[in-house]
């Protein structure tokens, strides 16, 4: 799931109101934030591709509410759909073919649009809404924040025993420990929402087309542009995307045209980068840096007999034509001490977030890979630090 995540603290080295983050300028003091998932990292490639990806827009354009009354999401540009579902057969990572493309702000709102279609006010109780532990610490948060009577926060799959129906989000690749995933509960009563942001080449091998009833993804997670807050969800059923676009006109009368039609144009670059032999791949760019940082990271861990991170399977990836590693947006990492690892590491002035706001053990922490180089550099000096080398035991 994309966006800034519930709970999260803004860097304190960067201001929200200005147009480009400020440079970073770290002491060995300095606290470093590795808790959100803000993919500033690809700020270079973009800004190498100069005027490509820039618009015009004059003050007469994109004044009415509707953009294509025609469509079931009449609120979508219709050169944004367009872009995305090219960029779905250039990846290979999804079916477009006869899906309905509902936009949002975010996929976060998407989500909520997901439930609110899914679930039906003539039920007597709330649909039961669950996701396998370890599940993105926000969807308890979103589910609960407005007390619907239409869905409950029911936690881990792996436990839900309760009869009825209900509603499984099966997020592939999983944050927060980029494992692939599939439906846990396999009922007939349930229905299932695919959180697919991070089912993209830098990330992880493109192994087929997803083909499935509710996907959502997120262009913040997608090309590094969270700003914008593009979401966007391939739906098979008519009347669930109906009743996700009604929930998007009652929530927000529809989604920003500007942040549309800047989404329409990165996409198209991105895609036609992807077909154009003489220029640089996006997904290729980011996936080496993320390539980079896994190495350097599990090269620090590897001398430790406390800490440890999961092991990816090696795969083939339709999209690059080769067989490759996942490098996940975040490192799930585990430590054999029984004690609360997220206070623990702020004590060295590491921001990361528990395994308990994730259904799992406080012997968990998640570390964002996403954070500036001079951040991620010095994260890796201070674990070192931690560690003992010699005994594996921890520096305290």
């Amino acid at each position: 799931m994309g966006g800034l995540e519930n709970g999260a603290t803004n860097n304190q080295n960067s201001s929200p109101t200005t147009t480009k983050p400020t440079k970073t300028s770290l002491s060995p003091d300095s606290m470093i934030n590795l808790d959100q998932g803000d993919p500033t990292l690809f700020e270079p490639y973009w800004r190498k591709m100069g005027d490509k990806c820039t618009l015009v827009i004059e003050g007469c354009d994109l004044m009415s509410y509707f953009s294509d009354i025609s469509n079931i999401c009449w609120f979508l540009q219709p050169q944004l759909g367009d872009a995305i579902k090219r960029l779905h057969r250039v990846v290979g990572n999804a079916v477009t073919e006869d899906r309905h493309v509902v936009v949002g702000t975010g996929s976060t709102q998407l989500l909520m649009a997901a439930l609110y279609a899914l679930s039906s006010p003539a039920d007597r109780h709330p649909v039961s809404l669950v996701a396998a532990a370890p599940f993105y610490s926000g969807y308890k948060d979103q589910a609960e924040f407005l007390r619907s009577g239409l869905y409950k926060w029911e936690g881990d799959a792996h436990t839900f025993e309760k009869d009825g129906p209900y509603i499984e989000v099966v997020t592939s690749p999983n944050n927060p420990d980029g494992a692939m995933r599939e439906a846990v509960v396999n009922r007939g009563e349930g229905k299932l929402v695919y959180d697919l942001a991070y089912y993209w080449p830098q990330y992880t091998p493109i192994t087929q087309p997803l083909d499935l009833d509710i996907m959502l993804f997120t262009f913040s997670k997608c090309t590094g542009h969270a700003g914008s807050r593009i979401g966007w969800a391939l739906v098979k059923d008519k009347e669930v995307a109906r009743k996700m676009t009604e929930y998007m006109q009652i929530s927000s009368i529809g989604v920003s045209k500007e942040s549309q039609i800047r989404a329409a144009k990165i996409l198209g670059v991105l895609g036609e980068g992807c077909r154009t032999a003489d220029s640089e791949n996006f997904f290729e760019y980011s996936h080496s840096i993320l390539k980079e940082r896994w190495e350097r990271l599990r090269n620090v861990v590897k001398n430790s007999r406390v800490f440890s991170l999961p092991k990816y399977p090696r795969d083939y990836c339709n999209f690059t034509g080769k067989y490759m590693d996942s490098s996940p947006a975040f490192a799930w990492l585990h430590s054999k001490e029984d004690i609360d690892w997220e206070s623990r590491l702020r004590e060295h002035k590491i921001i990361a977030r528990s395994g308990e706001r994730f259904g799992a053990s406080p012997k968990y922490v998640r570390i964002s890979m996403f954070s500036p180089p001079e951040a991620f550099n010095l994260f890796l000096e201070r674990l070192s630090a931690i560690i003992d080398n010699t005994t594996g035991n921890v520096v305290t």
